[in-house]
């Protein structure tokens, strides 16, 4: 891969950018907004990593090249993903990443793209970053090795006051001038922080505990005329195996806690994100007392060079349907998103049946 193509200037475009010139690669940035493109170059990167980078092309949106780009990355609101991410894949990119959450919550496009990328022979990426973190690869790698026994109970949590998401985009004044504030863009806790849905998923996996295929959701919506979001999402989760699990995810949080918990037989495994400054932790503790930690120390721009590092690995050796930011898992996340907003609105559990598809007709009401 040497030519990449961002589509949206805003906060992770310019994560995005960065880590793909840190890996050596062309970079172009196009956006439907001129003022976006101005503060990217005169505001947002040299705020962030010291000086802007001249290699990088900024256009807008229709003045982009078409055709000459290997990797396309989408790093626009949600609900604007499918339709950019299926065209990327008509264009002939031969890997497309698609920034967290993958689509909106009526999963319409997600089963096209994943059609026409199979198609089209054409990797696609979804960006749960959190999933391909050094921490999270360590207990991945403790749960699936499983060395304090079998997984017993699964939690995750993403407890983060969106503050800070407001700080790093000062341009809005607010949820209201954003897809955050419409849970049915893509917003609200359940969509904006699934790193916890996809980290349980990712743990699950490993673990193999099996998928998820029972979902029961508590929220609360903030409604008042013209934002309409969820900033509590509580979840409860049965896997095909039988094993329940919790997800907590919010928008109110402070401090922040990012934390997830696999009891197991013979002890458990903690994953803490951020718990220290530039520090991510990992606990493994068995029943008869024996206890280690490690620490991983970090900056938030290693995150998504971590991510482009990964992508490029999955590549090279031709595994990228087993990476835990596959399409497939960032499908199988939306799948569960959708179904905590159905089980919400109609006080019920929600099944799961992954035989039909990323499609709404995949989710039964079970009254």
């Amino acid at each position: 891969m040497k030519n990449i193509k961002i589509y949206g200037a805003g906060s992770i475009g310019n994560h995005l950018a960065q880590a793909s010139r840190r890996m050596g690669w062309n970079v172009d940035i196009c956006d439907i907004d001129p003022d976006a493109l101005e503060r990217t170059k005169n505001d947002i990167y040299p705020a962030r990593y010291g000086k802007w980078d001249d290699q990088i092309g900024l256009y807008n949106l229709d003045e982009v090249p078409r055709g000459v780009y290997d990797f396309i990355i989408i790093g626009t609101p949600p609900d604007s993903h499918m339709e950019l991410a299926r065209s990327a894949v008509k264009e002939g990119a031969k890997v497309v990443l698609v920034e967290k959450p993958l689509c909106s919550p009526d999963l319409q496009g997600a089963q096209e793209l994943f059609d026409e990328a199979k198609a089209a022979n054409c990797s696609v990426f979804v960006g749960y970053d959190h999933a391909i973190s050094k921490s999270a690869i360590k207990m991945s790698s403790l749960l699936e090795n499983k060395e304090v026994g079998n997984v017993q109970t699964l939690d995750v949590e993403f407890r983060e006051y969106w503050g800070g998401i407001f700080a790093a985009h000062p341009w809005l004044d607010g949820p209201a001038d954003t897809y955050l504030g419409y849970w049915e863009k893509g917003g609200g806790a359940c969509g904006e922080h699934s790193h916890a849905i996809n980290l349980w998923q990712s743990f699950a996996q490993q673990s193999d505990i099996g998928r998820i295929v029972e979902v029961s959701a508590n929220m609360e919506y903030v409604k008042d005329g013209v934002v309409n979001y969820d900033s509590i999402c509580l979840l409860q989760f049965r896997t095909e195996k039988g094993v329940i699990g919790r997800v907590v995810q919010d928008v109110v949080t402070q401090p922040t806690r990012k934390w997830a918990r696999a009891q197991c037989s013979d002890g458990y495994v903690e994953w803490h994100c951020g718990n220290k400054p530039g520090t991510d932790t990992v606990i493994v503790s068995s029943n008869d007392g024996e206890k280690s930690t490690t620490e991983i120390t970090k900056t938030r721009a290693d995150d998504f060079f971590q991510e482009m590092q990964h992508i490029e690995i999955a590549l090279k050796e031709g595994n990228s349907k087993d990476s835990p930011i596959s399409l497939e898992r960032g499908l199988d996340t939306m799948l569960v998103i959708s179904a905590a907003h159905m089980s919400e609105q109609n006080s019920c559990p929600v099944a799961i049946d992954y035989s039909k598809g990323y499609k709404i007709e995949a989710l039964t009401l079970l009254k």
